[in-house]
């Protein structure tokens, strides 16, 4: 048997086992084929808006571009010289990686309208969900940066680059096949955390695995719907993000 079919097997037999472990709950299926399709966000809110696995994908979706954003020119305020730079950079990734996201999340949530502006809960998920992981992905940044040799930033500023094309043009992509895998798991962590924006009420998988176990007092059924979920989605976050690495050329710099 090759080394995949031996995984496989290794596969099925851990399934096996959870799926025995499950059925020693004497769960309610049919509430699961009832409750299902809410959660799978086919059919809209009471008004009009989508819930479920698609809020919560449009959730991580929108996160991950802004928190890629703000972690590379965090990483760029690490890594520079400015100290108005420097001091901006580490002082919002020691605050976001220092608090809990919950916290966060209610500080955006309850404390922006005192403020003067009041975001929606969609968002505030988002503001927070951003903020927090942009602080992580800032390291990882800041060290697939620093792991490309001075060489190659010596050899490009030689040819008269200016320094924004280097770092696009000579960093970056070298950079870059250090940062996928570790940005990847981040953005994998980002869709379990977004289960906690359920706290500041938007439908998302959690609120309603939350809201029709506690109606029908059958909460195991409607976690263990929301857990697979999550994990199916996990699962396919890990296949683009094989098919990305595989796009990089293997070995060093």
């Amino acid at each position: 048997m090759s080394f995949k079919g031996k995984v496989f097997l290794v596969w099925m037999l851990l399934a096996a086992c959870f799926a025995a472990f499950v059925a020693s709950f004497d769960l309610k299926l049919s509430l699961i084929a009832e409750k299902l399709p809410f959660l799978l966000g086919l059919h809209l809110t009471p008004n009009g808006f989508i819930q479920g696995l698609p809020l919560t994908l449009f959730l991580c979706l929108a996160a991950m571009v802004f928190s890629t954003i703000l972690g590379f020119l965090a990483a760029l305020g690490r890594l520079s010289g400015n100290p108005l730079a420097y001091g901006l950079a580490t002082f919002y990734t020691s605050f976001f990686r220092g608090t809990p996201l919950l916290v966060q999340l209610m500080l955006i949530y309850l404390g922006l309208p005192q403020l003067g502006p009041v975001p929606g809960a969609v968002p505030a998920g988002i503001i927070a969900l951003s903020l927090c992981y942009g602080a992580y992905i800032s390291e990882i940044f800041r060290a697939g940066i620093q792991a490309v040799p001075n060489g190659q930033r010596e050899a490009a500023a030689a040819l008269g680059l200016p320094r924004w094309l280097v770092m696009y043009k000579v960093i970056l992509p070298q950079a870059l096949k250090l940062i996928v895998p570790p940005l990847g798991a981040q953005f994998i962590s980002m869709l379990k955390d977004s289960s906690l924006v359920s706290m500041v009420g938007l439908w998302e998988i959690m609120f309603l695995a939350q809201s029709y176990g506690r109606s029908s007092y059958r909460y195991m059924e409607m976690l263990l719907t929301a857990a697979v979920l999550y994990w199916l989605l996990s699962i396919v976050f890990e296949a683009i993000q094989a098919r990305i690495e595989a796009r990089f050329p293997q070995g060093r710099h």
